[in-house]
């Protein structure tokens, strides 16, 4: 166990390895699990706590909506206090909130459990991808950054058939319990296993700096030339994979509750594969002059396909789009390694998580409206929604990324060339 403040010298890759990423990759795994958990349990509260289509929609989101509104006070604090010390306080406010939701008995009881449990798991990555950047050398980021995005893709792999398995054996209300035991004991791993790291904000730096420091990210041109992209398409993909995927297979593809769970599986699977895919060629690319926006331009490209295939519902390719709508759904951590250089290690922290309370406030809006969309529908038989809002409601996502990828692309060279550390701390 290593935790001496400020370590003498570099830990090695495998050290780094087992007590840095391993660790954090944990709790991403818990946060994606809790994430994507109602895609698999909607119909059970829908059936238990009588919601309707906009009222699961809500209660769902209120985990992204916490999530994204502790964003910016997130990121002074990692970088304040560093990634150990704030992320195992928050899991541990995350098990709390799995005990309540256990507990509640209705809507609105339900939703402030899942928002706390957003709440929790608020710096689930963006506590890793900090420790990445104080322990792993700048050109190797992106690729530890996928390895510990690759523990979330595992979250969302036990989310799917496991968790419906222990659903339907021991019911829902058990299964959190469950889990909030658990996720009590990963916040203890993270505090006892990491070590700590010298701060990278300046010790004369103070709390009113560090806040300050935030106006000057989000007010830079180059933050609202990427923003637009990222917020639209890595929430859409939140929005749509961690509820939504699961009922488009029931009603549009005509599942059952098993085969709805064995799909949701390998879209789950398909997400790990893209995101050690992009983490590597990204890295095998940078390594050899190419431009790590570059890169992630071509697995957008590959995520809009998908979702062209899927918002016009081509029921012969509707395996392969929804498995390439997995995999390449979250390319926007490609974005994180050039934020985190653009502005500079010691305002990591607060340009990630800058860029993450868009996406998950895109995440949050989507998942809702996607849900007040499908309630103007008329409901089938046994509770099914109608394919036609499904289309409608996917395909106005689709066109908001068609608009934020031109206003990308008409500044691309700009970030392509834009220097390191435009904001100082």
């Amino acid at each position: 166990m290593i935790t001496k403040e400020a370590q003498s010298r570099p830990l090695s890759p495998s050290t780094v390895a087992l007590v840095v990423l391993l660790p954090f990759g944990i709790g991403y795994f818990l946060s994606q699990m809790f994430r994507s958990v109602n895609a698999v349990v909607g119909p059970d509260l829908v059936r238990d706590v009588g919601l309707g289509a906009a009222e699961l929609g809500f209660l769902t989101s209120a985990y992204l909506l916490a999530f994204a509104l502790f964003q910016l006070p997130l990121g002074v604090l990692l970088d304040r206090f560093g990634p150990r010390r704030v992320q195992s306080v928050l899991i541990a406010l995350a098990g709390v909130g799995s005990l309540l939701f256990a507990l509640g008995e209705g809507f609105f009881a339900l939703s402030f459990a899942r928002a706390l449990i957003g709440l929790g798991f608020a710096g689930g990555l963006m506590s890793g991808f900090k420790a990445v950047v104080l322990w792993v050398p700048e050109q190797r980021r992106a690729l530890a950054n996928a390895v510990v995005m690759s523990f979330g893709a595992l979250g969302i792999i036990v989310a799917t058939q496991p968790i419906d398995i222990s659903v339907q054996a021991f019911g829902w209300r058990a299964v959190f319990a469950g889990l909030g035991v658990i996720t009590f004991a990963v916040a203890l791993l993270i505090l006892m296993v990491v070590p700590e790291r010298a701060r990278t904000a300046p010790a004369t730096e103070g709390l009113h700096t560090q806040i300050a420091a935030i106006g000057g990210i989000i007010s830079s041109a180059a933050f609202w030339r990427l923003a637009p992209l990222l917020a639209s398409t890595a929430g859409a993909h939140i929005a749509i994979q961690t509820l939504w995927a699961g009922l488009w297979f029931r009603d549009v593809a005509g599942m059952g509750r098993d085969a709805v769970a064995a799909h949701l599986m390998m879209v789950a699977v398909a997400f790990m594969i893209g995101i050690l895919l992009s983490g590597a060629v990204a890295d095998w690319f940078i390594r050899r002059g190419v431009h790590i926006l570059s890169v992630m331009n071509g697995f957008l490209a590959a995520f809009l396909i998908a979702e062209v295939l899927i918002v016009f519902q081509v029921e012969s390719l509707m395996l392969p789009a929804w498995l390439l709508f997995g995999m390449t759904g979250q390319v926007a951590i490609l974005a994180y390694p050039w934020l985190s250089s653009h502005y500079g290690a010691a305002l990591s922290g607060r340009a990630n998580t800058a860029m993450n309370l868009l996406i998950f406030a895109t995440a949050f809006g989507t998942q809702y409206a996607i849900g007040g969309i499908i309630d103007l529908f008329p409901s089938g038989t046994a509770g099914a929604y109608e394919p036609e809002a499904y289309r409608i409601s996917f395909g106005l996502c689709l066109a908001a990324q068609v608009i934020a990828l031109i206003w990308y692309a008409a500044g691309f060279r700009s970030l392509r060339n834009a220097p390191a550390r435009e904001v100082e701390s």
